[in-house]
Formats: C-alpha cells, structure tokens, sequence
C-alpha cells in the first residue's frame, strides 16, 4: 500500500476513508474471474481497489491488464497519486477526472468494484445531490432526502455491468436497517440473481465509527428477474476474509423490508412478529422527542437549587431529571419523584408560566452573563429563555441503552427532556393500563426487536431514534387484551424484580404471562433469546474494540 499526506478533515468533507488492502483484495479476486474481465472503480481514490484488480488479472494469465482497468474520481489529486501507484505495479490504466454522476460509457464491464463516498445527508446537499438522485432515478429508484451519497452511487455503478456481471462494493451496514435504504435493497434484488454480505464483529476502518458491509452481488439482469433471498457470513476482522466463508441463506419478508435480521435474527422471531399477535410500538400512539432544552445544566434544577435561587412554583415544572437510569422500573410515580428530589436530582426545568418572577429574572441575567444565551438552541429562540416543552406524555421510552430498551408508565406526569422519548397513547391502546403497557414490552421479542431496530453506538450503546422506536415489536392489542388479568396480577412482582436487578427473570414471566412459547414456531422462544444475546454481545464487543 502506498504512503502519503491526505488530510482527514479534507477525506471527510468527500466521503472517502481509504480501504485496507486486505478489503480490496478480497473483493479484487471475487470479482475477477477470468484473464479478459474488464473492470470498473468508481470513486477510485488511491485506487486500491485496481491494484487489486490488476494483479489478479496477471495471476490469470492477462498480458496487459491495464487495458481492462477504469477508475472514475472527482479529485484530481487522488488521481495523481493513484496513477503513481499504479505505475509501481507496472499499471497505467484510464483514469477519469468526473464527477461519477455524470459518468456515462456506452461500454459495459464485467465488475465493478469500489468504496462509494460515505456523506451523510446533512452535507450531501446542492447540485451533488440533486445530479446523484437524477442518476437513480433514471434507473428506478426514487431516494428520499434523507439518503447519504453511498445509495444513489450504488444504484448508478450498476448500470455499468453487462449481464452477468458482478458488483463487489465496501458499503455502510445502513444498508441493511435504515429506511432510506429500502428502495436500494429492492433494487438489489431486482436486478441480481445472487447477493452475499459479509458482515464484521469488529471494527474495520479504525478510527471511523461506521460498521461496513461487503455486497457481493453477481448474475446481473434486467429489473424484476432477481432473486428473493441472500446469503450471509459473519467474520471478526478482514484478516478472516482468507478462509473458507460459511453463508448462510436469509429470506426478508420482503425486498424492501430491513435485512437486519440476517446478522442475528431467528425464524421463530420473523414468524412471531408476522403474525396479528404483534404489531409496532408507533400503533399503540404517537411517538415524539422530548424537550431539547439547548443547555440542560442551566434549565435543569434540583428542588434544593431552586429554593436557592428563590425561584417561585410558576417558574418552574416538574421533569424527569436527565438520564434514564430511574426509567428502568416500569413506572415513574411521585413517590419516586420525592426520592430523586431527596437525592438532589434536577427534577425543575425553569418554564415560567408568563412572565418570570423577579428571581427568575435574575437567573436568566446569569444565564447571560455566563454565555448560555448563545448556545446554538438558546441563540434561535426569542426569548432565549423561553423553552419550547413538550406535553406530558402517557410513557416515557429510554433512548440511549447500554442493555434493553425500557418503557415506563408516566404515573408522576411530568414532562421529559431529549434523553428520552414519549409516547403519547391513542386509539384502541387508549383504553388500557399504561404501566400494563409498559410491562408488556418487557419481553424477549421487543428485546430481539430492539437490537435489529435499532444503531450501535459509540461504547457500545444502543440508540433508538423515534422513527426506530416506532417500529419496535409489541404485542397487540388483543394480546395484551387476551392476557390482561394474569399481566395485572404480575406488574408488582415484576416491578420488584427489577429493583433487585434480576430483569431477566421478570422477562422470563412475562413472556409466560403473554404465552409466547405456545406462539412461537420451531425452533421457539429459546432461538429469540439466543439471536438476542447474540447480538447485545456483539454490540458490546464493538463498542469496547474486544471480540465478542
């Protein structure tokens, strides 16, 4: 591999965190098949990928493979410095200094073969945008605003491949769990007659927190003449990618449909969550963000804090303090408001009911004298001061989980800031207890569900945004309908539990409680529990840099 000076902030801005060989390698010689393939890298960078592709050419028997390579790349620096390493491998293949977008060759290739540009959809914006999204849609895709630039660059290099051919690309795992990525997986099955993933335990770019996929697609073919399933293998590092790999087959309910549960999903899961016995947590009511104060440790206070600060009972209301830590236990009553305030815990957010009293304005005159005013959510306010709270939701839903999801029936009323979400229950959900509710997602299936819907995060965390929140499996209903005395009967025993920290065995109850071993298929409810923890240690290990 080749050395020299490439700023990561400049990287970044472009999408481009350069492959380790040993990635392009692999997917140099899966691609590669015969001495006369031709071969594209879109994006090519530092052209890694053709490297690779030039010396499995050679070991072919290919004489100048150089005139099957391609590389496309806007940067014209990389360009430079790919050319000079290419020239060290005796390699002078075309390069192209173009925007992929607007790359357009009647010739077709047999592989193409690359690491699309990673841009979030926050700084993918302008012209760039609007030419990747033309380039999909010309081939049927309609991506949403919110698609990072990896989806439509997907999409548009494989146009180029003549029939049969093969697309090896490194893509964000994204792939298989965001929304946004739907249209993307259903036209990868429309338009391959066989798709593998390799997926990895640990990290494979050091120093950038994306998790990364392989796509192995191959047998390319007009639209709808695809397949309706892929295989995929899971390995620890890119140094396994030397040995023989074990793909598994994986059936999604359908193309567009998450394939997330092909990492550590089970067939008893799938079934469950099919059937009218289950339905998502956005069916049980509107799911919302909580209050976004912009400087919690300014309009957060404890009780004690404000009898300091003389602040009056119409300058403050009732919150539940930052963190989630005391969502854990199934309900949130005012006698456990009157223990985190005997703790000090910041349960007032400064909220004048008009105008502030005369201390309260003297906090604020603080507040400015300390720069809170221009922070980025206070300085877009008028007045700065004036926080735009939420309702009092009916459960409150914890965001950031180092273990489970936790919902918890708002039994104290108070109102919630961003560190967790609320639900707000509607409809035929209406009608039953809240903290039943809240007991009734304590189940292995929304375990399971929440780990497949939901983002690994940085040390390991998992992060449930509220649109992921709302598609967390719950039972229906008419389950909790059909099972509503026995789950009354257990709520305080299952409360009690979890104040002892023995959460697992108030799982194992209520799933009791809800017969999910008599609804669960072959292999049954033990297969959830094993995919689950699967999965959690997983997470874990990614999180700390140690193998599961």
């Amino acid at each position: 591999m080749h050395h020299y000076v490439d700023a990561r902030p400049d990287r970044k801005e472009r999408g481009a965190f350069f492959t380790p060989a040993a990635l392009a390698d692999f997917i140099s010689s899966w691609a590669v098949r015969t001495p006369g393939d031709t071969v594209l890298e879109p994006s090519c960078g530092e052209a890694v990928f053709l490297v690779g592709a030039g010396r499995r050419l050679r070991l072919l028997g290919c004489r100048q493979p150089q005139d099957q390579l391609t590389g496309v790349d806007l940067h014209r620096d990389s360009l430079r410095r790919a050319a000079q390493v290419l020239s060290g491998e005796g390699l002078a293949p075309r390069l192209i200094a173009q925007d992929f977008f607007t790359f357009c060759e009647p010739a077709s290739v047999d592989a193409v073969i690359g690491n699309p540009p990673y841009i979030r959809y926050q700084d993918f914006t302008g012209p760039v945008r609007a030419r990747a999204r033309r380039a999909a849609l010309a081939h049927g895709v309609r991506l949403s605003a919110l698609a990072s630039s990896w989806a439509a660059f997907t999409v548009h290099a494989a146009s180029f491949l003549r029939p049969g051919g093969r697309m090896g690309l490194v893509l964000p795992a994204e792939l298989l769990s965001v929304n946004y990525a739907a249209p993307v997986r259903t036209f990868l099955m429309s338009r391959f007659s066989s798709i593998r993933l390799v997926l990895f335990t640990q990290r494979v770019f050091p120093d950038v927190q994306e998790e990364v996929v392989l796509l192995l697609a191959e047998g390319a073919c007009p639209q709808g003449r695809g397949t309706d399933h892929f295989e995929v293998v899971q390995v620890d590092t890119a140094a396994d990618l030397g040995a023989t790999l074990a793909f598994a087959p994986w059936r999604p309910r359908s193309a567009s449909h998450k394939w997330t549960g092909a990492i550590g999903g089970s067939q008893a899961y799938e079934s469950l969550t099919a059937s009218g016995a289950w339905t998502t947590l956005g069916a049980w009511g509107r799911l919302a963000l909580g209050t976004v104060t912009g400087a919690n440790s300014f309009f957060t206070l404890s009780p004690q804090r404000s009898a300091e600060l003389g602040l009056t009972a119409q300058d403050t209301v009732a919150v539940s303090p930052p963190g989630s830590q005391h969502l854990r236990a199934l309900t949130l009553t005012g006698a456990d408001m009157n223990a985190l305030d005997a703790a000090q815990r910041r349960t007032r957010l400064l909220l004048p009911a008009s105008q502030p009293s005369a201390a309260a304005r003297r906090y604020i005159r603080s507040g400015e004298r300390d720069g809170v005013a221009e922070a980025y959510k206070c300085r877009i306010r008028d007045p700065w001061w004036r926080v735009p709270a939420q309702p009092v939701a009916d459960i409150l839903v914890t965001y950031m989980n180092a273990d489970h999801v936790s919902l918890c029936a708002n039994q104290a009323g108070v109102r919630h800031l961003n560190s967790v979400h609320g639900l707000f229950v509607d409809g035929a959900a209406a009608a039953l207890p809240h903290d039943v509710l809240a007991l009734c997602a304590l189940n292995s299936v929304t375990d399971l569900g929440a780990e497949l819907v939901g983002r690994a995060y940085g040390g390991g965390m998992l992060k449930l945004e509220p649109r992921e929140a709302a598609s967390l499996p719950v039972p229906s209903i008419g389950t909790v309908e059909a099972h509503l005395d026995s789950l009354r009967r257990l709520l305080p025993r299952a409360r009690s539990l979890i104040r002892q920290g023995l959460r697992d065995e108030a799982v194992a109850r209520v799933d009791a409680a809800l017969d999910l071993e008599g609804q669960a298929t072959s292999p049954g409810l033990a297969e959830v529990r094993r995919a689950r923890s699967g999965l959690v240690a997983r997470r874990r290990a990614r999180g700390s840099g140690r193998r599961p």
